[in-house]
């Protein structure tokens, strides 16, 4: 179902995706430590109906040839109602570097908790640029072995909230990390619940690349010892991407943006795939601000 990609090329050149190995179908494992807890808290950003879908069925998948998330069928199960919101503001580092955040709130179209999500790809507007390469990197191994704290340092890239349903919020960290295939991709952790997911980089298909994207990052929320009609979604989810660190050479960010303060909206997506079978995109956009 899925391909590999990667992360430079801001504006409106061809990027080269960070370590991507060509088409690979599976990358190992892609799993979690934590079971029921995952499911409750790691519905990562849940995608809504209708919104930004092809003309004819569910909008494509972003991403076909990454990882392959285990066979599950579908379940009933309600119909998720999603909104997305995104920021993306100065890092305070280099003249381009710049936080992209993604807000996305979900509900069920009947009300209560939304259903359980298998896979979300976060989709990044094509004048958005990221440097994994110039980062350290955080092995799965060693979080599990020694938690977060062990991570060196410079290498965590990302930072949010997540909203239980029907209450409760806990705290989420991003880390830059390379897989054993050579894949350049990001682990997103709750250390409160143990829960840790594997994402890739990838290179977004043509369909994409027309509205506008160019690169994305790929998460598979694995199967779990919970039955998937009662694994729940979030209420809210904030996730943001972006660090800077100094290096040799000086500051180094690693998201930049080659569109000036102020200068034109930047397209932010999130195609969401549930355990119910449903697939949706919404869709925003989000306008560079500038520093303080």
């Amino acid at each position: 179902m899925r391909r590999e990609s990667g992360l430079g090329g801001s504006g409106g050149g061809a990027g080269n995706h960070p370590g991507g190995n060509g088409g690979r179908r599976g990358r190992g494992r892609v799993g979690t430590t934590a079971g029921a807890t995952v499911a409750l808290l790691l519905a990562l950003t849940a995608g809504a109906p209708g919104t930004g879908a092809a003309a004819h069925g569910p909008p494509p998948d972003p991403a076909p040839g990454g990882p392959v998330r285990p066979y599950e069928p579908d379940v009933p199960g309600p119909r998720n109602a999603d909104t997305l919101g995104a920021t993306i503001v100065p890092d305070g580092g280099t003249a381009r570097g710049v936080r992209v955040a993604f807000d996305r709130t979900s509900r069920a179209e009947t009300g209560g908790a939304p259903a359980g999500a298998r896979r979300f790809v976060f989709l990044f507007d094509r004048s958005l640029a990221f440097r994994p390469e110039a980062f350290p990197v955080c092995a799965r191994s060693l979080i599990e072995e020694k938690g977060v704290t062990a991570c060196p340092e410079g290498s965590q890239v990302g930072r949010g909230t997540a909203h239980a349903y029907p209450e409760g919020t806990a705290e989420v960290l991003a880390f830059n990390t390379r897989y054993d295939s050579g894949a350049r991709g990001a682990l997103v952790v709750i250390p409160a619940t143990g829960a840790l997911l594997e994402l890739t980089w990838e290179r977004v298909t043509p369909y994409y690349e027309r509205r506008g994207y160019r690169w994305a990052l790929d998460e598979i929320l694995p199967p779990s010892a919970v039955p998937p009609q009662e694994r729940a979604g979030t209420a809210r989810f904030r996730l943001e991407w972006g660090a800077r660190r100094e290096g040799d050479g000086g500051t180094v960010s690693f998201a930049e943006s080659s569109v000036r303060p102020g200068e034109r909206r930047q397209r932010i997506g999130l195609w969401s795939w549930f355990v119910t079978g449903q697939i949706a995109l919404p869709e925003t956009t989000a306008v560079r601000r500038s520093a303080p």
